[in-house]
């Protein structure tokens, strides 16, 4: 039997193929933060020192100590050739990649707004994939060459999620849009799954160590790039595999919420004074905050607190992000079937569910870390908490795609280019509150990162909304005010002025 593509939904392939670009993006960001642990040099604490403060370090496993002692004079590890870069170092190594990551936002949605995200996101990714497999020979250069490559490296995956924005605008129907969202942004679940479970893996049984963790995600990226440049296209009117009755129903269900592709200026005026624009961003700082602790030193802190080993620490670390991909598609499905049926309405869910995804995560840790040297009870709070997580990608995920999907990528770039600044900033802190690693000073961490969830959270609760905002269409808003006046409605006198001199400027630069 012939196989016929049109019987394929392509908004499906297109979210399917996303959702490994995201995958690839974060497997290439997040792997490092396993791999450190076997580049550098362990830090030897005195015996002494654990005696006098014994509460606040976890005993390394008997099993070890034996056998580092009985075979003392038969093996010693050599760790001649790893780096010695202290934890300021190591956090400074982390962070530069969120240095570039947040320039090339705004640029990002920009150009994916007039050109489409098809090629915006895939060169971005496969300029990553490079500079990803230059890594293990850029870091014997030492650390500050590598923390030039990882700045680099950010630049290109900057443009990932105002891309996907401008893709999801013109290929999700808003009966779909929290399922097709989910799926998509699960990438950043399964990438750093992938990116903690199989960095243990090949560091443990491949010959040649953590450098083929950077060869084999390099690859696998620029496999994903051939394949991304086949099968994904900017809109439905262009795709040339997809059926008619597909084209027609996208057409039919996202109607006049399709993204404009004539957009002359964007209304920044508008973008930069609105409250719920502003409530997104502060919601998804708080959120990003929780994620790169986690991204950047949970793995240091399975290594160095718990005393895991490299596969045991690539295991358990992924696990959170099981949790959390679960959660995401369960608790997408359940969004929609809330606003499909009127159960709720796209601002309660988006309310309801930032709270539970920001709070919960930083409630787990907490737990995590007041269970001191309980293996089992810390790993089942980490990944407790990071299941909750998922509850924010039906949520502030998508909330751009709500506000406006005409400048969904440039809200995107705002919201994810501002929230990343956690991402420069929680491995450095990290690394200054923990020179010792003990159970008390990532404590300290964790404290840090609960309040600014539940802080931001909070904020979206009050000035979050899922309603379609005015200035996403200007013209069309203003038709619809002059409608409600002919029919002896109240205007909005106000806004309507100050849209109507808008309107009439971009005519001008038209």
């Amino acid at each position: 039997m012939k196989f016929n593509s049109r019987c394929i939904s392509q908004r499906w392939v297109m979210a399917l193929m996303g959702m490994l670009g995201v995958t690839m993006a974060y497997v290439m960001r997040a792997c490092l933060g396993i791999t450190l642990t076997q580049m550098v040099k362990p830090v030897l604490v005195d015996a002494d020192s654990v005696t006098a403060v014994k509460h606040n370090y976890c005993p390394v496993p008997e099993s070890s100590s034996q056998n580092s002692k009985s075979n003392r004079t038969m093996h010693v590890e050599d760790y001649s050739d790893r780096f010695d870069w202290d934890d300021e170092t190591q956090g400074k190594v982390l962070s530069a990649f969120y240095y570039g990551y947040i320039i090339t936002h705004l640029p990002g949605g920009v150009l994916s707004q007039k050109f489409g995200g098809k090629h915006t996101m895939g060169i971005g990714i496969l300029s990553t994939a490079v500079f990803t497999l230059m890594t293990p020979f850029v870091a014997r250069m030492g650390s500050m060459q590598l923390t030039i490559l990882r700045f680099i490296e950010g630049l290109g995956e900057g443009t990932t999620f105002p891309a996907l924005c401008t893709l999801l605008a013109q290929w999700a129907p808003p009966e779909e849009k929290g399922k097709l969202s989910t799926l998509v942004f699960a990438g950043v679940q399964i990438g750093n799954i992938f990116a903690n479970f199989l960095s243990g893996f090949i560091i443990q049984y491949i010959p040649g160590g953590w450098p083929n963790v950077f060869y084999f995600f390099g690859i696998i990226s620029i496999v994903w790039f051939v394949f991304w440049c086949i099968f994904v296209y900017n809109d439905p009117k262009s795709h040339p595999f997809i059926s008619d009755e597909e084209r027609d129903y996208l057409q039919h269900s996202i109607g006049s919420l399709e993204r404009k592709k004539n957009l002359v200026t964007t209304p920044w005026k508008s973008i930069l004074t609105s409250w719920p624009v502003w409530a997104l961003i502060i919601a998804e700082a708080g959120h990003d905050w929780g994620g790169f602790t986690i991204i950047s030193d949970l793995p240091k802190y399975m290594s160095d607190v718990l005393h895991f080993s490299v596969t045991e620490n690539g295991l358990l670390s992924s696990l959170p992000y099981v949790a959390q991909w679960i959660t995401s598609i369960l608790s997408s499905i359940l969004a929609d079937r809330f606003i499909n049926r009127r159960v709720l309405s796209v601002t309660a869910v988006r309310k309801i569910y930032a709270v539970i995804g920001n709070v919960g995560p930083g409630l787990g840790v907490m737990a995590a870390s007041y269970v001191g040297c309980n293996k089992v009870m810390a790993t089942f709070y980490f990944t407790l908490g990071m299941a909750l997580m998922g509850f924010c990608y039906p949520s502030i995920r998508v909330n751009s795609l709500d506000l406006s999907p005409n400048y969904a990528p440039t809200i995107m770039a705002l919201v994810n280019g501002i929230g990343c600044i956690s991402g420069m900033a929680t491995p450095y802190v990290a690394g200054i509150l923990t020179p010792n690693r003990t159970v008390l000073e990532w404590r300290l961490v964790f404290w840090i990162m609960m309040i600014v969830m539940t802080v931001s959270s909070a904020i979206y609760g009050i000035f979050g909304t899922g309603e379609l905002q005015p200035w996403d269409d200007l013209e069309e808003y203003y038709q619809r005010e002059k409608e409600k006046q002919k029919k002896g409605l109240p205007m909005d006198e106000r806004l309507s002025i100050i849209y109507s001199k808008e309107i009439e400027e971009r005519r001008v630069l038209k």
